[in-house]
């Protein structure tokens, strides 16, 4: 049986699940996938790329032909010899290509089919499609981080000698943040909702995880400033054990998204002790119990207010939602179930 796994924004979780399924999985397994950049753009174009890049195999059963011409009805596209034209997607004409043949691929950054995996290097957006370019500002390396790069001594850091010689009284609330810096992700609410608690003298340390991109909102260097000595780590922790070790000395985690799929992040810091601060909305309440949701900045600023008045209360906190669901060793058997069955005709 051959296991095709697709993922068009394989970077963070996405790759997480991919690559867990991939070695789990192992019989006669398939991965093709698109660069973590612009997932907004590969939301309308990713089926697209696929269809012409994903190898051509009898043993995929997930994706009959029905089906097939169900995905080119819905998404607005028909085939004509190896010419995709669009019918259907805002802005442009609809004798326009959106894909051709394999020459065109190369130029736009699309990957050939290859037999056992396709994976990309580039952005992976067809041609017509793609951003304008900003000649007058060039774009920094994707692994560099501006933010990153002004200030090094927070890329290094031992929270053990933060927390030594203090009870849990006097140790100041330790925040964290650990998402992508993107604008999905909300983080001018959260800045906004630490800056008010300094205002108020409120006393809390912060650190500010996640993966960065080639574009970075201003908010994070105007936050970074603003917030000062608050700042306890700031970018991008490439090790998992610096990372778990992050989030198991802080004390409470939040999200602000404005777009989240699994959750895996907040999932993650609970399991190492975080208590969670969540939005009441996307995927959160089918993860935790109600009274880790908020539903307005003003509840979220509320909350984290008492909890640096007493941090303790915190630290004290047995958490009253389950994690052992979401363990590989709970959902292998029912991904390995799932992938096995029989195809049906409502797949």
């Amino acid at each position: 049986m051959s296991i095709l796994l697709i993922e068009a924004f394989y970077g963070g979780s996405h790759k997480q699940l991919m690559d867990l399924l991939q070695e789990e999985l192992r019989e006669d397994c398939v991965l093709c996938t698109l660069p973590a950049k612009k997932w907004h753009w590969k939301a309308r174009t990713a089926a697209l790329h696929f269809m012409q890049t994903v190898p051509t195999s009898t043993d995929y059963r997930f994706m009959p032909e029905h089906k097939l011409a169900h995905l080119e009805k819905v998404i607005g596209v028909k085939r004509n010899g190896d010419v995709y034209q669009s019918e259907g997607l805002p802005g442009q004409q609809k004798s326009r290509a959106l894909m051709k043949n394999s020459n065109t691929h190369s130029e736009s950054g699309l990957c050939e089919a290859q037999p056992g995996l396709c994976t990309t290097q580039h952005e992976g957006l067809p041609a017509p499609l793609t951003a304008p370019a900003r000649p007058n500002k060039p774009e920094a390396p994707e692994s560099t981080n501006p933010c990153q790069e002004e200030d090094k001594q927070h890329l290094t850091f031992n929270l053990c000698n933060i927390s030594s010689g203090q009870d849990n009284q006097q140790r100041p609330l330790h925040i964290a943040w650990p998402h992508r810096w993107e604008h999905d992700k909300d983080p001018e609410t959260f800045f906004k909702v630490l800056l008010k608690l300094k205002e108020k003298d409120l006393p809390f340390h912060v650190s500010v995880l996640g993966e960065t991109f080639t574009e970075i909102p201003d908010i994070f260097a105007e936050a970074k400033k603003a917030l000062g000595s608050s700042v306890l780590h700031w970018g991008y922790l490439p090790s998992k054990d610096d990372y778990f070790q992050a989030l198991c000395m802080a004390d409470v985690v939040i999200s602000t998204a404005k777009h989240e799929f699994f959750g895996v992040a907040m999932v993650e810091a609970v399991y190492c002790g975080c208590y969670p601060l969540c939005p009441e909305a996307l995927v959160y309440p089918e993860i935790f119990p109600a009274e880790y949701l908020y539903s307005t900045p003003e509840q979220l600023f509320k909350r984290l207010q008492n909890f640096c008045k007493r941090p303790d209360t915190v630290r004290k906190h047995l958490y009253k939602g389950e994690t052992a669901g979401f363990s590989w060793a709970a959902l292998g058997g029912k991904f390995r179930s799932l992938l096995a069955a029989e195809p049906r005709e409502d797949l």
